[in-house]
C-alpha cells in the first residue's frame, strides 16, 4: 500500500517560513502517529520525505512525503502506541506541590530518538526563566492583535463548537461554558483588550506558564524542512512518554515565532538553549502534573 502526504497547496502557498514550520511539524507528528500505528497492526511503515525536493520558505503542492507500507511477520507495536488516546494537550495550572524527578525527565528525552537534540530543565534558575520567558512571550502575543486573532479563529468554545470542529483550541468547562451562555465569553470579546474575558485571558495564560514545573527543547541543527518533520516526530513520541508517566504537557512555542513582537524572546530564548548560532529550537513545552483534560 501506498500514499502521498500532502497540503492544500492553494491555502498555504501564501504562508511563509514562521507558521509554515509548524505546519510541517505537525505533519511530522503525523508522519509518527502513522508509523507506530502501522507497526501495531504488522505493518512497517516507510517514509519519504519530500520526494518532489523540499521547499523553501513557502509550502507549496509538491508532497510532504510518500509513505508506502510492507507487511512484516513478528513486528512488535511500540510500547508508546499503547498511550495515542490519553495523550492530550493540558492548559490546565500544574500542581506546584509536585516536582518532576530526573528519572522522568530522562524518559522524556530518551523517548525521543537520537535525530533531533532535546533537553529539560525541571529546577533551578532555568526553570524560573523559562517561566517567565514564555509567560512574556505569550503576554505580547495576545497584546499582538494579528497574532491573537489566529488563535482567537481556531477557539472552540464550549461542547457544541468543540465536537463540531475538535481542531482548534479546546475552551471548555461548566465555568467557561457558564460565561458563553451569559453573553460574557465570545471570540469578540476576546479579542477586545477592555472586556472581562481579554483580562481573565491574560490572568489564565500567565497562571499556567507561572506554573510550569519544567520545561523540555527540541533543537536541530539548521532549520530545514526536513529537521522540522523530524522534530515533530520527536515531538509525538515525548508527549507520549508524557502520557504513560502521568504528566501534563502543553507547548510554549510563542518566543519561537518570528515577527517583530517576539524578536527579543526569540533572541534570548537561542542565547540560551542553543549552542551556536546554527542551531534552532523548533518546540518549548511545559511540563507539570495537572486533573485530566
Amino acid at each position: 500500500a501506498e500514499a502521498v502526504l500532502s497540503c492544500d497547496g492553494g491555502r498555504l502557498l501564501p504562508i511563509t517560513d514562521p507558521f509554515s514550520r509548524q505546519i510541517v511539524i505537525g505533519l511530522g507528528c503525523f508522519l509518527e502517529l502513522f508509523s507506530l500505528a502501522a507497526a501495531a497492526q504488522g505493518y512497517r511503515a516507510h517514509i519519504r520525505y519530500f520526494p518532489d525536493g523540499e521547499p523553501g520558505d513557502a509550502l507549496d503542492q509538491r508532497p510532504i512525503a510518500h509513505l508506502s507500507l510492507k507487511q512484516q511477520t513478528g513486528l512488535a507495536a511500540d510500547p508508546l502506541f499503547a498511550h495515542v488516546l490519553k495523550r492530550h494537550t493540558n492548559r490546565n495550572v500544574y500542581d506546584t506541590s509536585r516536582a518532576i524527578t530526573d528519572g522522568a525527565a530522562g524518559r522524556l528525552r530518551g523517548a525521543a530518538g537520537e535525530v533531533v537534540q532535546v533537553a529539560t530543565a525541571i529546577g533551578g534558575k532555568l526553570l524560573q526563566d523559562l517561566r517567565l520567558l514564555t509567560r512574556d512571550a505569550m503576554l505580547a502575543e495576545v497584546r499582538s492583535p494579528a497574532a491573537y486573532r489566529e488563535s482567537i479563529d481556531l477557539m472552540r468554545i464550549g461542547r457544541s463548537e468543540i465536537e463540531a470542529n475538535p481542531d482548534g483550541i479546546a475552551l471548555a468547562g461548566a465555568f467557561l461554558e457558564s460565561l458563553k451562555l451569559a453573553g460574557v465569553l465570545s471570540r469578540e470579546s476576546l479579542a477586545d483588550p477592555t472586556s472581562r474575558a481579554y483580562q481573565m485571558g491574560l490572568a489564565m495564560f500567565e497562571e499556567g506558564a507561572m506554573s510550569a514545573m519544567g520545561f523540555i527543547w527540541i533543537k536541530t541543527n539548521g532549520n530545514g524542512r526536513t529537521a522540522q518533520i523530524e522534530a515533530g516526530r520527536a515531538y509525538l513520541r515525548i508527549a507520549l512518554r508524557a502520557a504513560a508517566d502521568g504528566l501534563a504537557m502543553k507547548p510554549m512555542s510563542q518566543a519561537l515565532q518570528e515577527y517583530a513582537a517576539m524578536a527579543a524572546y526569540y533572541k534570548t530564548i537561542h542565547d540560551r538553549l542553543t549552542d551556536g548560532p546554527g542551531e534552532r529550537v523548533q518546540m518549548l513545552a511545559r511540563l507539570g502534573y495537572a486533573g485530566p483534560v
